[in-house]
This record gives structure tokens, sequence and C-alpha cells, in this order.
């Protein structure tokens, strides 16, 4: 290269040196091609891992200088969006939280900022008159922020969030009705036949430890609420946190209570009513009977056969089959949020079964069915009749979520009506929590803010 020497006394530079066109620039270590490489090679692995492959290539070149080429790239110009998307992601969950901004009509991010407050929102629509659509999930802050930022903008509710707060509502019915979920014993019919097979000696099983703490625990709470102490007392008194207290005094009986420790799934389910027939024969080998189901598929230990008898350990009578386990509340929960289509014919049965032994089950199933026919064919207009339905039900859980519902009512009837969604929000918000991780979750928010804007 030729260098050129000033002859201007008050020049700082003194020299200048000729650069080649596409191969060298001033100042700089790397040729444009070279740079760009390690740039994209930063945005896409970071610093670590961007030097490691860096290195494998041949290239010997430090983390810090792939995170500052990183930095010191330009953000993309936002330029026009008539239909925004905006979601909340966690820096440091329950603590600390962003929010990400989406052009829904080319998938692409815009803007990422610390916080999740309705006034940076608001700033940010500001700037932006030309948004007509706000497509947002059901909190307030985003509501407000939207509402004041871009009043001529149409909020619509997604359509995801409206399922999943749905499903919550259902699983808090169902767990309301937990102990009305197991079907009646086989055991309890009478007749001649079954007369000849029950046997004469029946030894009851003992109760679990945790099943008597739990009515030991409802009885004393339940007695000191009716006396007048307060919630915060009778958690002292008792030396139970508060929301176990109000767990106990809000549960109707104590079997609502039980019924959860007494459902919990454990590998020997499929295998008792072998076990306990076994035993009633007078098999009591705990290692013998772990062999005999193991070949029926069993796949435990010996241990938790062992576990599982030891409760019959006490006397040498009959024990009764307990008959099969009744199913857990998200089973029951997912089989009623399932299309009926989509049902195997085995759950279609127990779920018919569940709704003819419960009519408020019935109902809510109804609720549900009417819901997604709502949602799934956008009959928006629909929404105010099924609120009304709902709330003059005794079904406490789905009728908060109803009186919910009415509080952001246009936003919810717009994505109940609207084809607009969140999905590429949403889709936005694993990537970057990908990319978050990439970084062990320490990364400084400009360099987060580069990578989710810029990596391709």
């Amino acid at each position: 290269m030729r260098r050129f020497r000033c002859e201007n006394p008050a020049c700082t530079a003194v020299t200048f040196a000729e650069q080649v066109l596409g191969l060298t620039t001033p100042h700089s270590r790397h040729t444009p091609l070279l740079r760009e490489v390690l740039t994209q090679t930063g945005l896409a692995l970071a610093g670590r891992a961007g030097a490691r492959l860096a290195s494998a290539v041949g290239l010997t070149m430090g983390k810090d200088t792939l995170l500052r080429l990183v930095r010191s790239l330009p953000e993309p110009e936002i330029g026009k969006v008539e239909i925004l998307g905006v979601d909340d992601f966690a820096f440091r969950k329950g603590r600390h939280y962003g929010t990400v901004l989406i052009d829904m009509a080319t998938h692409r991010p815009l803007h990422l900022y610390d916080g999740r407050e309705g006034e940076d929102l608001a700033a940010w629509l500001r700037d932006h008159p030309e948004v007509k659509v706000i497509c947002r999930d059901r909190s307030s802050g985003y509501s407000e922020g939207a509402r004041v930022g871009a009043p001529q903008a149409e909020q619509v509710a997604d359509r995801y969030h409206l399922w999943a707060n749905l499903g919550q509502a259902v699983e808090k019915t169902v767990n309301a009705h937990r102990s009305r979920l197991a079907e009646p014993s086989p055991g309890s019919a009478s007749g001649p036949d079954h007369m000849e097979v029950m046997p004469e000696v029946v030894q009851p099983p003992k109760e679990l430890k945790v099943v008597v703490r739990l009515r030991e625990q409802h009885a004393a709470a339940h007695e000191l609420w009716q006396q007048g102490m307060p919630k915060a007392a009778i958690g002292r008194k008792l030396g139970l946190h508060q929301a176990t207290v109000r767990k106990l005094v809000n549960a109707r009986s104590a079997d609502d209570l039980v019924a959860k420790s007494l459902q919990r799934a454990h590998v020997v389910d499929p295998y008792v009513g072998y076990l306990h027939r076994r035993w009633n024969e007078g098999v009591r080998n705990a290692a013998q009977l772990c062999r005999e189901i193991q070949q029926l598929g069993y796949p435990g230990g010996e241990l938790a056969v062992q576990r599982h008898l030891r409760r019959y350990r006490t006397g040498r009578g009959h024990v009764p089959d307990p008959g099969p386990k009744p199913p857990s509340v998200r089973e029951v929960t997912s089989w009623m949020m399932t299309h009926p289509e989509h049902l195997r014919d085995e759950d279609a049965d127990k779920l018919h079964r569940l709704r003819e032994r419960d009519p408020e089950l019935d109902r809510l199933t109804l609720h549900i069915r009417k819901f997604a026919a709502m949602m799934t064919g956008r009959h928006g207009d629909r929404l105010e009749e099924w609120i009304t339905d709902v709330e003059r039900d005794s079904l406490a859980p789905l009728a908060g979520f109803a009186r919910n519902l009415r509080r952001d009512f246009d936003a919810v009837r717009n994505g109940l009506s609207l084809p607009h969604s969140s999905g590429a929000v949403e889709g936005n918000i694993n990537r970057l929590k990908m990319l978050k991780r990439q970084m062990f979750g320490r990364a400084s928010l400009d360099l987060l803010r580069k990578r989710v804007l810029l990596t391709r």
C-alpha cells in the first residue's frame, strides 16, 4: 500500500495509508469478509461457543472480541407497522421481566426493552401512529398502554392465552370435585356368584400417615375457625403456613383433601389388582410377587412392591381389592378440553360415565365445548351469552374466569372474531429464551437485543 504524508502542519493525522477496495478498511485488523464471518458467528453462537467454532476453522478469536463485533452492529430500521404483537419474557422468573414487540406481518422482532409497564409501550406506540391492530395477552399493563398510546388501534386478546386461562379455571373446578372422580367399586355389588368369591375374613387396609395427618389438621382448623379465630392465628397455633390453613378451611370435607394423596400415580398402580388377588391366595413373598408382575410388564423394582404390601403385613387376613384407581385431576381436565373426535374410546367412555355421575362436571363439559366452538368458529358475537350462562351456574372458578373476560370484553371478542393471534409472538419468545440460555442467562440487555433483532 502507498502511504501519503500531509504537508499541512495543522493536520493531526500526518500520514494517510492507501486502502485496497474490498480488502482493507482504516484501523481494522480484519478484512470485511472475515469481519462479516466473525460477526455472524457471534450472532449465532454468542461468545464462548462462537470462539470455539472460530478456533476449529483456524481463526484465533476471543469471546470478548466476538461480542464487541455483535454490539457494534447497527439495529435494523423499524419502518411502518400495522399489526403489532407484544408479550413479556423473564430475565429472572418472578423477579425481572422485559418486553418484546413483533411485526405480525413479517414475524420480525422490532424492539426489546426492560420492564413490562404500560407507560413504555404507550411511549413506543406514540412514535408509530400507523399501528392498527395490537395482539397481546390479557395483561392489564399492556391493555392500558395500548389504550393510551394507540387509541385508534384494535386490541386482540390471544386465543392461546384465553384457552390456557380457561384450562386453569377448569382444573380448579375439577379439583373441587376430586373426591367424586372415583368410580363405584365393583365389590359393592351383591349376588350369589359374588358371595362365593368374597373371602370370609377381610383385613381393611390402614390409612396412610399423610391421610391421617390431613384429617386431623382439617378437623383442628375447622374447630378453631368456627370459634372465630382468624386464619393467621390458626396457622400460628397449629404451626402451619397460612396457605395451608386457607386450603384446610376452604375444603368442604376432609375427603376433598385426602383424595389428592390417594390418587397420586405410582409405578405399581397398573398391577395392584393382580397383587391383591395373589395376596388373598396366600402369596405373601414380595420378591416372588415382583417377579410375577415383571413378567406382565412391570418396570419398577422390588422395593416399590414391598412398600405397597407393607400396610397389609400386620395381619394374616385377606385384603379387599381396591378396584381401579380414579383418574387424576389433570387427566379429567384433559378429557374435557380435548375435542370429542380426538379422544380415545377408553377416555371418552370414562368421561361419559363421570358426567353421568356428576351433574356439575357434566355442565362444566358443556360450557367448555361451547367456548371451544365459539373460539374455533370465530363466533365472538356469542361471548356475552356464554358469559351470562356461566355466571348463572354454580361453578365458582369458571364464573371467576367469565367475570375476568368482562373486564377485557372488547379485546376478547376481537380475539374470538378476528383472524389475528399471537402465535408468531410466542415463537419469538421461545427463540429469545434459547438465545438467553446460550449466554447462561447473564446477557446484558443491549447484547440480548442485538441478537434477538439481528439473528436470522
